[in-house]
């Protein structure tokens, strides 16, 4: 079973190689957008995971905005993409991936290198032109994947973009749940784990479900530092997660 949902999501990677390779140099960003949604949708189901959109009471729409999120999973991106097109910063390793390194990049995803203050520098101009442009523009404050039921410390350097932009910041909380309602362990990439072992361990699982929660945007017009937006995010993520904070003892994830 676990084989054939494998095949399956293969055939769907390689679906998305082609359409990036043929279709994308032929259609306009909306057109492409419109692809990466339904492609997201698609791959997401074949992982046999099941999406959830939640709303919290206080939650608006805004048109642009910093959109960020705590980070559990590879998942997580696909799981966003369902339901904004988004382009996404990433450590720039996830460009080695087998299949989803190469569709990430061709997908508008922006790759940054740990540690090295000039390509923060960079990817923060990208940051500014992309959410002035008016596009969806998200990333992991953690800088890596935690094991669920833990929040890591949010790096703040990416926040300022939010700020020099003029828009808000859109935070969302991302959890993966089993038949009970309970935090699937499956869905945990941390440690050495490698990707392959990690799709396979969601493949194997079975009915979990990708709970995505909408907050209220934080604004940024009255913010005099990117650690209280950083701070702010966090919090409210946390409210949700029901976060246990982490400590130095947590295994470092990817």
């Amino acid at each position: 079973m676990v084989a054939v949902r494998l095949l399956r999501v293969l055939i769907h990677l390689f679906r998305g190689l082609t359409t990036c390779a043929l279709v994308f140099p032929l259609v306009d960003d909306a057109g492409r957008r419109a692809r990466i949604k339904a492609w997201s949708i698609r791959l997401v189901e074949l992982c046999g995971v099941s999406v959830r959109i939640a709303h919290h009471r206080e939650a608006q729409s805004a048109p642009r905005a910093l959109m960020v999120s705590n980070h559990v999973s590879w998942l997580d991106i696909f799981v966003i993409n369902s339901l904004y097109p988004t382009r996404f910063v990433a450590k720039s390793d996830i460009r080695n991936w087998p299949l989803i390194g190469w569709l990430c990049e061709k997908t508008g995803t922006i790759f940054i290198a740990r540690g090295k203050l000039r390509d923060v520098r960079r990817i923060y101009q990208g940051l500014v032109a992309s959410l002035h442009a008016g596009e969806h523009v998200a990333f992991f404050p953690e800088g890596t994947t935690a094991p669920q039921g833990t929040l890591l410390p949010f790096h703040a350097n990416l926040f300022e973009a939010a700020i020099e932009a003029g828009v808000p910041v859109q935070p969302y909380a991302v959890r993966y749940l089993d038949c009970n309602g309970r935090l699937h362990p499956a869905a945990d990439f941390v440690g050495d784990m490698t990707f392959v072992q990690s799709m396979i361990a969601v493949l194997k699982a079975g009915g979990m479900t990708a709970e995505l929660t909408v907050l209220p945007v934080i604004d940024t017009s009255e913010a005099s530092h990117r650690r209280e937006l950083a701070d702010a995010a966090r919090a409210v993520i946390g409210t949700v997660l029901g976060d246990a904070l982490v400590n130095d003892q947590i295994e470092p994830g990817r």
